[in-house]
């Protein structure tokens, strides 16, 4: 099923709901990347419900059939406050299950900020190659964070080809021929995501939240070694990370999916 619920600044995002046939494990609460949308997790999708879990995700403002300039976006509150919206819509729809959230990319940092600030805490947290640190050239990311106060919509390309999400050649195909992937950044989006990312890293001790941490050891959009730092940097006790050594970015779309979604679905279930 496909709506839209309304943030606090009047754009209408667009968002899905999937459901098994038989009585639901818990909600699985998906927030994708950037430059991603609602169709790219379709294989999680139906692993998930397959197995009886509900799935809800959203296309991120600026992102696939939501509104707003592509890779873009104000204030990083902007996201996070979309987030917590969302929460609420899913919790009042399903009272009565627990709340899992599924980070992938920059989906995981917005995750993160958001628990680390919301009183709204899920049952658990899964980052999926979590962006605490970008493969994007670092005169890129200068430009941005200078131009960001005056040309704050100045749009770059990020650089970031659609190879390095998978090894799967027919997935890259896909991503090259799909209309709503996008690979630009505004300088302000730029100048967020890594001021987001250092006062993640600057109040992780603060996460008390169960986490899983799976990453590619040959992604080169959001580097591995990022996460193993940020998972050695936690001090709650119900921590865990894997490292996939030859996978590329977008785990839940290179050839080795099945095994990924079997440790995360494997994690679930010793939380519920």
């Amino acid at each position: 099923m496909s709506e839209t619920f309304q943030t606090e600044n009047g754009l209408e995002l667009y968002y899905q709901s999937w459901y098994p046939q038989a009585s639901a494990r818990a909600v699985l609460v998906i927030v994708h990347g950037h430059g991603g949308h609602i169709g790219i997790l379709t294989r999680m999708v139906e692993y998930f419900v397959e197995r009886n879990y509900i799935v809800f995700s959203y296309d991120l403002r600026g992102n696939g059939k939501s509104p707003g300039q592509r890779g873009h976006v104000n204030s990083w509150t902007e996201f996070r406050v979309d987030l917590d919206n969302f929460i609420n819509l899913v919790k009042n729809k399903e009272p009565n299950q627990e709340v899992f959230i599924i980070g992938q990319s920059m989906g995981g940092t917005i995750a993160l900020d958001y628990i680390l600030r919301e009183s709204n805490q899920p049952k658990g947290l899964i980052l999926l190659s979590p962006a605490l640190e970008i493969g994007v050239s670092s005169w890129k990311l200068l430009i941005g964070q200078i131009l960001s106060r005056i040309l704050p919509n100045f749009a770059l390309e990020t650089g970031l080809g659609f190879s390095a999400a998978s090894r799967d050649p027919e997935v890259v195909a896909d991503c090259e021929k799909d209309s709503l992937r996008h690979s630009q950044g505004t300088a302000r989006l730029a100048a967020e995501l890594l001021n987001a990312i250092d006062w993640i890293k600057a109040n992780a001790t603060k996460i008390q939240v169960p986490i899983l941490i799976l990453h590619g050891g040959a992604d080169k959009v959001t580097l591995p070694q990022s996460s193993k730092y940020f998972f050695e940097s936690l001090t709650l006790v119900d921590k865990e990370r894997k490292e996939y050594p030859d996978s590329y970015h977008e785990l839940h779309n290179d050839i080795n999916y099945l095994e990924v979604l079997g440790d995360i679905q494997d994690w679930i279930g010793r939380h519920l």
